[in-house]
């Protein structure tokens, strides 16, 4: 889908097309801006049925914002700047100040995610979700599907899509998911891009080495000290060379991506792998000074998870913590509990002892929980993990850093 984040505000505010507009921060403030609305405009009824008339003045500027939210998404109009997903809104209100700055509305993104994929299983049903904007398709058995190399099925997804959400989205017809994955992304926004092994050598092989999925920072940093720069470097190195630098493993994939081999199928049903909810604040906390307030967001996290656990029919062997110091220094510590679970406050108990097990007297900036080792109720899975509980040996409390005990009391 096409900025799709953005794309969903723009339904709710066509007068902002073509504007930059930057998606992330904190909660929606609609109720302050119809006050300000009719202060300005007395005579004028403001409403949930006039959010087409808003002046585009009086939507919040990323100049204005102060804090550590993170882009989502941006427009194309914004993307112009500079600005990109993951970025820090800080960096990207110096980039484009004069953006508009809204927040994701997550049920409303969630309905639209499950509108058009519903409309994609309608025409070819072998369809993978990768998340709430993006899925691969397999309509390699769709009647019609091979015509003008896929080009016409992708119309009519296009279309229907359109018709059913007034949305646009970009498609990429290859071979396999690795190169349709960076197909999509050729023509964006509302294209269609196709490539067969034909169009290795002058598509793919230009790109720089971050456009595969697979290789992230680290990875490209060391590829360019071998002065690798493009998918086509990759592919000029010998597979013995490649996995000599880079193991056995990665090395061989590497060989497999730049010369665009792919054997994964479409999935259509898998199983998640762990559950999480993390919050950024806008300031460093510290387990003292702010003890109450970091209790009440660990409560609001482990609630959180609780919640998408019950909501989606799994309970968690294991639960975690996740921290990122000042200075961006991350720790995670993990629990293993005797019986899966998708209570809230068991999650809670869980996530206190993983936190006694961190140094809580360095100020933070972000915290997580996380639930993994799922299983669901009643399978077989479950009984199984029943059989191979772990018996952790009781830990004496006089064992533990007793200054976590004075920073975190009510973990007990």
């Amino acid at each position: 889908m096409d900025a799709f984040y953005a794309s969903v505000e723009l339904l709710r505010y066509p007068q902002l097309k073509g504007l930059p507009m930057v998606i992330g921060g904190g909660r929606r403030r609609e109720a302050e801006m119809f006050e300000r609305l009719r202060t300005t405009y007395p005579d004028t009824a403001w409403g949930p049925d006039t959010l087409d008339r808003i002046p585009a003045d009086f939507f919040p500027r990323l100049a204005d914002y102060a804090g550590r939210g993170v882009a989502t998404t941006a427009t194309y109009a914004a993307r112009q700047f500079g600005v990109g997903s993951a970025m820090g809104l800080m960096k990207a209100a110096k980039l484009c100040p004069q953006a508009i700055l809204l927040p994701v509305d997550f049920e409303e993104v969630k309905r639209i995610s499950r509108t058009f994929k519903r409309v994609i299983t309608e025409i070819a049903p072998v369809m993978e979700d990768r998340g709430v904007d993006e899925v691969y398709i397999d309509f390699t058995e769709v009647p019609g599907g091979q015509r003008e190399g896929g080009r016409v099925l992708a119309r009519l997804i296009q279309k229907s899509i359109h018709q059913a959400t007034g949305l646009t989205c970009s498609i990429g017809v290859a071979p396999n998911k690795l190169l349709a994955k960076l197909a999509s992304e050729f023509n964006k926004p509302n294209g269609i891009s196709i490539v067969g092994p034909e169009d290795l050598q002058r598509l793919i092989w230009p790109l720089p080495c971050r456009k595969l999925n697979g290789i992230g920072p680290k990875a490209d940093e060391k590829l360019k000290l071998h002065g690798i720069a493009t998918i086509g470097d990759i592919a000029a190195r010998e597979r013995d060379w490649l996995v000599t630098n880079f193991g056995k493993s990665y090395g061989a994939w590497l060989h497999e991506a730049a010369w665009g081999r792919d054997e994964r199928a479409v999935v259509t049903e898998s199983e998640p792998v762990s559950m999480s909810r993390e919050t950024t604040f806008d300031r460093d906390l510290h387990a003292v000074h702010d003890r109450a307030e970091l209790g009440a967001l660990l409560t609001q996290l482990c609630g959180q998870v609780a919640n998408d656990l019950q909501r989606k029919g799994y309970t968690a062997r294991t639960v975690g913590v996740k921290l990122t110091y000042v200075g961006f220094t991350k720790v995670t510590r993990d629990l293993t509990l005797d019986t899966p679970t998708a209570d809230a406050n068991a999650i809670r108990r869980a996530a206190g002892q993983c936190l006694k097990r961190v140094d809580l007297t360095r100020r933070f900036r972000l915290l997580g929980v996380r639930a993994s080792k799922l299983v669901k109720p009643g399978t077989a899975a479950d009984a199984s993990a029943d059989q191979n509980a772990p018996h952790p040996k009781p830990r004496d409390k006089a064992q533990r850093d007793e200054r976590t005990d004075l920073l975190f009391p009510e973990l007990d």
